[in-house]
C-alpha cells in the first residue's frame, strides 16, 4: 500500500510537473504600456517594434499610448498606469524626479541634440529670433528643453531678448502656427520640418550639427519597477534593439516607411523619407544612458529653478540591463 500510494505521488508529482512547465510555456504575455508624449520621428522604433512584432516575440502585450504632453505622460507612469515613459531628461522627467518619483532611465537611443528649427519668412539668423514668438510643446517639457538648449549655443537669453514662449501643443499644431504666422518658430521633428520647407518656409538650423551633448529619447521606468520586474525592462529592450537593427537595414525601408507616415498620420509613406533619414542616422546601437548629457539638461534646468541642482545624473541613470545585453553581444 506504502508503495502504491508513493506511485500515485510521484505521478500526481509528474502531471503537476507537466503542467507546471505547459503553463509556463503558454504564459499570457507580460502587458506594458509605454507613453512617448512626442510626435515626431523618435518614436519610430516604438512604433517598428509594435508593426514587425518584436514586443510580442519577447512576450509582451505592449501598448503605445501616446500622451498630449510630458508632464502628463509622467502623471500616468507615477500612478502606475504606465509601465514605461520614451522621452527626454526635461523639466518634467527630472521634476517628477524631484518631486518624488523613482525615475530612472534604462536606456537612451539619441545622445546628442537633435531637430530642425523652423522659423517664419523674415528670419534668416538666429539673432533674429530675438523679441519673437517661439512655439513649444509645453514649459518644461523636451521641446522647450531642445530649444533652450539651441538658444544657449546661440547666446540667446529668452528674458533678455524679448523672446515669449507661446504653448501651442504637439508638432502637428506647431507646423499650423508656424504656417499662419501665429508663431515666429518651432523647434521640431524632421518630417514635419520637411512639411513647412516645401511650403517655402527656411529652416534655420538642423540643431543636431551643432553637436551638444543631451539624453535626447531613452526609456524612462521607476527603480521599483526594474527591482520587481527586471525581466520585463529587459523584454522591451530587447525588442527596441530588434527594432534599430531592422530600422538600418537598407532592404527594410518600405516598411519603416509605412510604419512612420501611419504614426506621423501622413497622406503618403515617401512623405516620411526625411524622418527615415534621421532613425537611421540618429538611432544609436550603444544604447547607454548618457550621464553627461542628463548633466548638460540640469544645468540648463538650474538657470530656471535651483532646485534641480540637488540633482545627480548617476542618480538618475541604471544601466544594468544595458550591460547585460553588451555582454550577449547584441551590441
Amino acid at each position: 500500500a506504502p508503495m502504491k500510494s508513493w506511485l500515485s505521488f510521484s505521478v500526481l508529482l509528474l502531471v503537476c510537473i507537466i503542467t507546471d512547465t505547459a503553463l509556463a510555456a503558454s504564459a499570457s504575455p507580460q502587458k506594458v504600456v509605454i507613453t512617448p508624449a512626442s510626435f515626431t520621428e523618435r518614436e519610430g522604433m516604438l512604433v517598428v517594434a509594435h508593426h514587425q512584432g518584436f514586443f510580442r516575440k519577447h512576450n509582451l502585450d505592449a501598448q503605445l499610448v501616446l500622451m498630449p504632453n510630458a508632464p502628463l505622460a509622467l502623471s500616468v507612469l507615477t500612478s502606475g498606469d504606465s509601465q514605461f515613459y520614451y522621452g527626454t531628461t526635461s523639466g518634467a522627467s527630472l521634476g517628477a524626479v524631484l518631486n518624488g518619483l523613482d525615475g530612472v532611465f534604462v536606456a537612451a537611443f539619441i545622445n546628442r541634440l537633435v531637430g530642425a528649427f523652423a522659423v517664419g519668412h523674415d528670419i534668416k539668423t538666429p539673432a533674429d529670433l530675438k523679441g519673437k514668438k517661439i512655439g513649444v510643446a509645453s514649459l518644461s517639457g523636451g521641446n522647450w528643453m531642445f530649444t533652450m538648449l539651441a538658444f544657449e549655443h546661440w547666446g540667446i537669453h529668452p528674458k533678455r531678448d524679448g523672446i515669449t514662449f507661446r504653448v501651442i501643443g504637439d508638432t502637428g499644431a506647431r507646423v499650423q502656427a508656424v504656417a499662419s504666422g501665429l508663431i515666429d518658430g518651432s523647434m521640431m521633428g524632421y518630417t514635419h520640418a520637411a512639411i513647412l520647407k516645401c511650403q517655402g518656409f527656411p529652416i534655420l538650423a538642423d540643431v543636431a550639427d551643432l553637436n551638444v551633448p543631451f539624453q535626447d529619447s531613452g526609456l524612462f521606468t521607476r527603480k521599483s519597477f526594474l527591482m520587481q520586474h527586471p525581466e520585463t525592462v529587459e523584454n522591451v529592450l530587447r525588442a527596441l534593439l530588434e527594432a534599430i537593427a531592422f530600422i538600418q537595414e537598407p532592404e527594410n525601408k518600405t516598411a519603416v516607411l509605412k510604419s512612420l507616415a501611419q504614426w506621423l498620420r501622413l497622406p503618403k509613406p515617401e512623405d516620411a523619407l526625411d524622418g527615415y533619414d534621421f532613425m537611421r542616422k540618429m538611432y544609436t546601437r550603444r544604447i547607454y544612458p548618457s550621464p553627461e548629457g542628463i548633466r548638460n539638461a540640469i544645468r540648463v534646468l538650474t538657470l530656471t529653478n535651483e532646485k534641480f541642482a540637488r540633482l545627480k545624473a548617476e542618480d538618475l541613470v541604471d544601466d544594468r540591463i544595458v550591460r547585460k545585453l553588451e555582454k550577449e553581444g547584441l551590441f
